[in-house]
């Protein structure tokens, strides 16, 4: 693979951009990208420093739409290659080392004729496809090791401030820095939140068996554990466990922490062996309770944190930017202003209700199948089986997790905006 693209530090910006983005994770790249495509401006304030890799050990289910979305900025061709189709879902419950349930979930790519539901991309590969990308884009200025101290609005512009005392003008200021973000604080955008006690436990193992394209979900009372397929005979694992028992796992030696992995997963995929670097996430709900501000606008984790057990995280950020870019780019060609509160509130009006649902969704699902309840668990499983014994119904529940359902911004289609 090539190494990642170092980009320089701007030293000052005179020019008034479209937009100004806080934040270069995985969202404030893809914006960038798919804005600048569009024929808007951008400056992206990055708080990592330049050449930072910035990679956090995680792999990513994107849904069909999402890779439609990467379709539809030539990054795909970059990107397949290197990404797993995933093929299969399978839901179980159970206990560890006692077996699934007799009832439960599989989902078949085959029911679907747009193909399979969805990919497996690790971080790695597509942030580096992304920066190479953002590298050939001369309508995106990236600014590295960027500590925004504040921001301001002023008539026809909004503004960020940062620590070396540049001021960095736009005309719609873009809130693209995670959980805590402080962009959103910083214009008083409250939001609702809650911990669940839980911890994701991250990474990859190699395994004997090979895993047919087949992402398996498994629900234990502690949480629930993904394995989700990569390529070769790779996987990545997401594995919920309460705060307490996550801890103690972490500070296992290789050989404790696949002892207590081993049993959650059973030996479909034969033996298993840890590759590459053990990561934990603190698993908590958050949903802005306003998406939009004064020129301002909340994007991905920024405006809402969900449980990842249905891998939708990365594609309600990816919604968001299809969606924030196709009423920007449309305003501008419009001769309207992109930072109006005419256009923000589209944008609100098109993504929130959608991120609400699936956050309360995940919550709810969470909630349900994470506990012992004797009597919760033979609802769950009763509950597993109705839905894949009606084919209407498990369909529906495949267009979901695809990203299918919904008023879908032109991206998630495949089309250029």
């Amino acid at each position: 693979m090539d190494k990642p693209v170092r980009r320089p530090i701007v030293q000052s910006m005179s020019e008034i951009h479209d937009i100004v983005v806080v934040g270069g994770g995985l969202n404030g790249r893809l914006l960038s990208l798919a804005a600048a495509q569009a024929g808007l401006s951008l400056a992206v304030l990055d708080k990592e420093p330049a050449g930072s890799l910035g990679y956090d050990g995680r792999s990513y289910a994107l849904a069909l739409t999402s890779v439609n979305v990467l379709r539809a900025l030539d990054l795909w061709d970059a990107l397949g290659p290197m990404a797993e189709p995933i093929l299969d879902i399978k839901v179980t419950t159970g206990r560890p080392g006692q077996g699934a349930a007799p009832f439960f979930m599989h989902f078949d790519h085959a029911e679907l004729e747009e193909g399979p539901m969805g990919h497996m991309v690790e971080d790695v590969h597509l942030r580096a496809v992304l920066d190479a990308a953002i590298a050939e884009e001369d309508r995106i200025e990236w600014i590295s090791d960027a500590n925004v101290i504040g921001q301001e609005v002023d008539g026809g512009k909004a503004a960020a401030v940062l620590s070396d005392g540049r001021v960095i003008e736009a005309r719609l200021l873009v809130g693209a820095d995670g959980r805590g973000s402080k962009v959103a604080q910083r214009a008083g955008l409250s939001k609702v939140a809650w911990d669940y006690d839980q911890t994701a436990l991250v990474c990859v193992i190699a395994h004997e068996k090979p895993h047919q394209g087949v992402a398996h979900q498994f629900f234990a009372p502690a949480g629930p554990l993904a394995v989700l397929p990569l390529q070769g005979n790779r996987s990545s694992i997401v594995w919920s466990e309460t705060t307490a028992i996550a801890a103690q796992i972490m500070e296992m030696d290789e050989t404790g922490y696949l002892s207590a992995l081993r049993p959650l997963i059973g030996a479909y995929l034969g033996e298993i062996a840890l590759e590459g670097v053990r990561y934990s996430y603190p698993l908590g709900l958050s949903v802005a309770r306003q998406f939009v501000g004064e020129r301002l606008a909340l994007l991905g984790d920024a405006a809402h944190g969900i449980h990842p057990l249905a891998g939708q995280g990365l594609n309600l950020g990816i919604r968001d930017t299809a969606a924030l870019v196709e009423v920007s780019a449309a305003a501008s060609r419009r001769g309207q202003d992109i930072g109006s509160a005419d256009v923000l509130r589209h944008y609100q009006r098109w993504r929130r209700p959608d991120a609400v649902a699936l956050a309360l969704a995940t919550d709810q699902l969470n909630r349900l199948f994470s506990n012992s309840n004797p009597g919760l668990a033979v609802a769950r499983s009763v509950g597993l089986g109705l839905v894949n014994a009606v084919p209407n119904l498990r369909r529906g529940f495949m267009r979901q997790a695809a990203g299918l359902k919904g008023d879908l911004p032109k991206l998630m289609r495949g089309q250029a905006v």
